[in-house]
């Protein structure tokens, strides 16, 4: 059983890895169920409406738990599910694993000013009681690890290498240079590092968000695009015609759409920070540049091999992500 806050309709990188993750270990033939807020009465998160969080999940949540009899337990996120469950869990005896897939403590301080030592000392206690931490990349590994948190186990992303294809680039009738931003639009994607940027061509932006009314209203125009959230195939293809994938946020904990891009064959222009920092730096030949400066990123990423970004990409597979939650797992009853 995996809880998890973030599930469909939503649309982030916690929902993508628990599709795919999912739809692997039932390939493997595991049988699986994932508990997500479109099963409980929900109320939209504050200051994010697009998000609902279910209420008062414990008794719903505690049914569903004795129905289905799981052999392992993990929960996914820290909100109202994922909280009743690991209080579920403890007051029965069971071990269970979870996930630090978002920085809240940055988004906290972004949206509120709360300060970051008081949002890590909860998720410290939080995490702590569980037998297992679940992180994408090794640099957060090292950061957590630094906060005082224990028990981490490294867990890697894949990417679907037949949806996201070179192949499936489309003439725009857009100037080129293309850039393409994927994402979540809200401030703490920092998606104004890349609107602000000074580049030639177009710049292109993918995702919905409670910023996208005050981003399109400052930015919108000939050279700034706006399409709002696309998936499947058009997203693909979206992917696939772009020339650099510029990737502004300084959160994320690892960036799936990073991955998404190389496996279209597009170089990638980020921060020097954790998520891309672990995917692609330091990598020969070179599928991106990392900068402090994101312009000189961009501008540069213009020159390098789009075949050496798809050769990369590949070797990042669902089924081994997949293969990797499955070592992590515990037994629930010890």
């Amino acid at each position: 059983m995996i809880v998890s806050d973030a599930w469909h309709p939503q649309v982030n990188g916690v929902v993508r890895t628990l599709s795919m993750l999912t739809a692997q270990l039932e390939a493997l033939g595991h049988e699986v169920m994932v508990v997500g807020p479109d099963q409980f009465r929900t109320l939209p998160c504050p200051g994010y409406r697009e998000i609902r969080l279910a209420v008062l999940p414990g008794r719903r949540l505690a049914r569903l738990m004795r129905a289905f009899r799981p052999d392992a337990l993990h929960i996914a996120t820290e909100g109202p599910l994922g909280m009743s469950a690991a209080r579920l869990a403890r007051a029965a005896g069971w071990r269970y694993t979870t996930a630090y897939h978002t920085r809240f403590p940055d988004y906290l301080a972004a949206r509120i000013a709360m300060p970051r030592r008081f949002a890590y000392a909860w998720l410290r206690w939080f995490h702590g009681r569980g037998a297992g931490t679940m992180v994408a990349t090794a640099s957060l590994a090292d950061e957590l690890r630094g906060r005082g948190f224990t028990n981490i186990r490294l867990w890697s992303r894949g990417v679907d290498p037949v949806l996201f294809h070179p192949d499936r680039a489309m003439a725009r009738s857009w100037h080129r240079p293309i850039f393409l931003s994927v994402g979540r639009l809200a401030v703490e994607k920092n998606l104004t590092g890349f609107l602000d940027l000074d580049l030639p061509g177009t710049r292109v932006v993918v995702g919905d968000g409670p910023e996208r009314a005050r981003l399109e209203r400052r930015y919108a125009g000939p050279n700034v695009v706006f399409l709002g959230a696309r998936q499947g195939v058009e997203l693909a293809g979206l992917f696939a015609s772009a020339d650099v994938f510029v990737f502004p946020s300084r959160t994320d904990t690892f960036g799936l759409v990073v991955l998404e891009a190389l496996a279209s064959g597009v170089p990638v222009a980020a921060y020097p920070v954790a998520g891309p920092r672990d995917i692609i730096g330091g990598v020969i030949p070179a599928v991106g540049i990392l900068d402090e400066d994101l312009r000189t990123a961009a501008l540069g990423a213009l020159g390098i091999s789009r075949a050496a970004c798809r050769r990369f990409a590949e070797d990042f597979s669902w089924k081994s992500c997949a293969s990797l939650f499955m070592t992590h797992l515990v037994p629930m009853e010890a």
